[in-house]
């Protein structure tokens, strides 16, 4: 029983690991792609508009 005790900890570890994985892997896209992806919502917005300049 101690060992499954172990191994279940361990599996939530690896989880964690995973998920600090995607999030960095998440924040790097956002740092590279945000500023054209903002560009891409202004033309939306601005093709939206009637007034936009």
């Amino acid at each position: 029983m101690l060992f499954l005790k172990r191994e279940r900890g361990q599996g939530l570890v690896e989880y964690a690991l995973v998920l600090v994985l995607v999030a960095v892997v998440v924040i790097a896209i956002l740092t590279l792609l945000g500023p054209q992806i903002g560009n891409v919502f202004s033309q939306i917005t601005c093709g939206l508009d009637t007034a936009c300049s």
